[in-house]
């Protein structure tokens, strides 16, 4: 009997794309006023409008829309593969990875909690997502020259991020906005956030390591064995020496990666007296243009060598590209069928009248498929906490629980949803079906979930 496969990433989103076309002929038009400089919605001012329907056409566009919106983050992409490809030719990579290998000797699972816990870091302070991107790359290849599986190194970026997004403490892209529009200040909530942080961590690190130990001592009991082309043992064979030149190779790319760390953390708003660059992806994408550069100068590349690599590089990522841009196209239509502002007031009407944990349980249930439906976490917050944030006072309880109900939805869902271009992203450079990265992380999900749900209880009481 022939074997089922899920569908590819491209498959699993144009059918949500049918799906949401599909919703905006049952599903009311609706919207509400706006005001103040973000065009946030007034609560209490929802209306009925015109149905816009969107279809065959509009499913088609929306791709097409989605890309032209999320064309700094594709091109981002593109260049994090040139810049790669380059690395690449090299054979710094290669040398690196088996002269950490042999260094570690049988220690290498101590790579997953150091590197989780960074990750963590870069998630809870400034949102670090879509920059995990460019780790996937060089992650995997370690983790499988460890004698792991691809869903290890995948694991370890996308959890370790995660983790951190959920229980963002100072993320001024999630919690900062939120809080703005909750009228509440960034320390509010702080304590209950830092909490959720070292919990989270340690289910996720615990977790991705007991999956480890078990893959390496059983490789046949990988989720991905036979599946992922990467799955296999790498063949022996010879690898490069770690010459001075790659040395110089290796320095410069760290050199770039943390370039690019510093350069997106808001050190401003977190009350850091640091200097802040507050570049984005125009200016990532140019800092990995102008990487590959120096490195195949550096390194003594050819000119048609050095562009060949880059090209090739970049190549290899095209299809992250396209999936970044299909993810986007959800919003798109939802936007087009005006049915978003529809979804959020039946969530309104949902929590009218509810008791303080029962409200609050309500807000972080109603945040679970808005996350889906947008996965921008700064989008959601400008569109629904100026409607649910007055609500929490009905209810006895502050703007800041509000706060973390909605990060802590948005960060979970971004761990699974398909919608998300991180997570497809990530799944495609790992060569692992959506399906097989479901079954590996949904019991963490529900561990995730049921510890929210318990530190959202008990904040409501007290």
């Amino acid at each position: 009997m022939k074997k089922i496969r899920m569908p590819t990433a491209y498959t699993i989103l144009f059918l949500l794309l049918v799906l949401v076309a599909a919703a905006t002929w049952i599903i009311p038009a609706g919207a509400y006023e706006r005001a103040g400089e973000e065009d946030a919605p007034v609560a209490g001012t929802y209306h009925e409008v015109e149905r816009q329907p969107q279809g065959p056409g509009d499913v088609i566009l929306a791709s097409f829309q989605g890309f032209y919106d999320a064309v700094d983050v594709a091109l981002f992409i593109l260049m994090v593969g040139g810049f790669l490809g380059v690395v690449m030719k090299t054979g710094a990579i290669d040398a690196g990875v088996s002269n950490v290998v042999r260094i570690l000797n049988g220690r290498e699972i101590w790579l997953i909690p150091v590197l989780m816990l960074m990750f963590s870091l870069g998630g809870t302070s400034f949102g670090m997502w879509e920059e995990t991107m460019a780790f996937y790359p060089l992650l995997i290849p370690v983790f499988l020259a460890a004698g792991y599986d691809p869903l290890v190194g995948i694991a370890v970026v996308l959890l370790g991020s995660g983790a951190g997004v959920l229980a963002s403490t100072v993320n001024p892209f999630a919690t900062g906005i939120a809080s703005g529009f909750a009228g509440v200040s960034l320390g509010d909530g702080l304590v209950t956030r830092l909490l959720m942080l070292a919990v989270f961590d340690a289910a996720a690190i615990w977790y991705v390591m007991a999956y480890a130990r078990r893959v390496r001592a059983h490789p046949e009991k990988s989720l991905v064995a036979g599946i992922s082309r990467l799955a296999s043992p790498p063949k022996g064979g010879d690898t490069p020496a770690l010459t001075f030149r790659r040395k110089v190779t290796l320095a410069l790319f760290a050199g770039v990666f943390l370039v690019m760390i510093y350069a997106v953390i808001p050190f401003d708003e977190i009350g850091v007296p640091i200097p802040t660059l507050g570049w984005w992806f125009p200016e990532l994408s140019g800092l990995f243009l102008a990487g590959g550069v120096v490195i195949g100068l550096a390194y003594g590349l050819r000119e048609q060598e050095l562009a060949d690599a880059f090209v090739s590089g970049a190549a290899d990522l095209v299809g992250v590209g396209l999936i970044i841009g299909i993810s986007r196209g959800i919003t798109v239509l939802m936007d087009g069928g005006r049915i978003t502002d529809t979804v959020l007031y039946w969530g309104e009407q949902a929590l009218q009248g509810a008791g303080s944990v029962s409200f609050i349980l309500l807000v972080y249930l109603i945040y679970l498929p808005l996350s889906i439906l947008i996965p921008s976490s700064s989008g959601l917050a400008t569109l629904s906490i100026p409607i649910l944030a007055p609500l929490s006072q009905f209810a006895g309880i502050g703007g800041e629980l509000i706060v973390t109900a909605f990060q802590s939805a948005s960060g979970l869902v971004n761990i699974v949803t398909p919608t998300a271009a991180v997570v497809m992203g990530g799944l495609a450079l790992g060569d692992v079906p959506f399906d097989r990265w479901i079954r590996f992380v949904w019991k963490l999900i529900l561990i995730f979930f049921a510890l929210t749900i318990g530190f959202l209880a008990v904040s409501a009481i007290l």
